[in-house]
């Protein structure tokens, strides 16, 4: 009885678990909705922080910001990262094994270390800080992403589809853009829209290397959050949860996705 009892405690438990991890997101998105002003009761539906988040002209200016970075961010890094998959994937050389610890070193490592050794690093090359710098330290750490991701697709493929087109009288160029590439498609695409919520959504490491005049969309949130957690706030922490959460759960499906 007791083995049987078990089983069906498990869906209850689970929900349980996953309901206290997202229940403050559940209360963030409920409150977005309420017309009053303090989010302190529910008072009823309206829409009308979410017309205020898209009139808001600074809101507008820290999303273009931030679309500035993430965009060109995860382009260059999964284009980065594809062709140091490749190598990892398909070269053997002395240190290799190394090379490949030191790309999961930015993921671990606590994002306040990263952001002031990039301040350090940007102050020593006397560079000005802003939406260039930005950029550069989201590319930094986006490029281990988008290459471990890339990786565990390409360990997926068939090896024989590429002998086989070599076979044919393929040569190495042509089996690369012909065979290789459209069998790593998934695992690229997948890589790419999980970095963008990766850089859409840093703050740490942003607080540290951007300038004046620079903010990115959360350090527009955290400056307003200084003067009280409004409905319109809600509604803009809500965008950002949800927009960036679709597109890491495509990604996810693509990176699964197999041959």
């Amino acid at each position: 009885m007791r083995g049987q009892r078990a089983p069906r405690l498990l869906p209850v438990l689970s929900f349980c678990v996953y309901l206290f991890m997202y229940a403050p997101l559940l209360v963030l998105i409920a409150f977005s909705f309420t017309p009053s002003e303090y989010s302190i009761r529910w008072e009823g539906f309206t829409l009308k922080w979410y017309q205020e988040v898209f009139q808001n002209q600074k809101i507008q200016d820290a999303l273009k910001i931030s679309l500035m970075v993430a965009i060109p961010s995860v382009l260059i890094s999964t284009a980065i990262g594809t062709l140091t998959a490749l190598t990892l994937y398909r070269s053997s050389f002395r240190g290799k094994s190394l090379f490949q610890g030191i790309l999961y070193i930015p993921l671990i490592m606590p994002s306040i270390v990263i952001g002031i050794s990039l301040l350090l690093f940007f102050v020593f090359l006397n560079m000005r800080l802003g939406v260039l710098t930005i950029l550069l330290a989201h590319i930094s750490f986006s490029i281990p992403l988008t290459t471990l991701v890339i990786i565990a697709r390409m360990q997926r493929i068939d090896r024989t589809l590429e002998e086989a087109a070599m076979d044919l009288g393929a040569d190495e160029w042509t089996t690369l853009w012909k065979v290789t590439l459209p069998l790593l498609k998934p695992g690229i695409l997948a890589a790419a829209l999980l970095a963008f919520p990766w850089s859409f959504n840093d703050f740490v490491i942003t607080f540290f290397v951007a300038g004046v005049g620079s903010s990115t969309l959360p350090l527009r949130v955290y400056s307003m959050i200084r003067l009280g957690v409004s409905p319109m706030v809600n509604a803009l922490g809500t965008l950002i949860v949800v927009v960036p959460l679709v597109l890491v759960i495509i990604g996810t499906i693509l990176e699964q996705r197999r041959v």
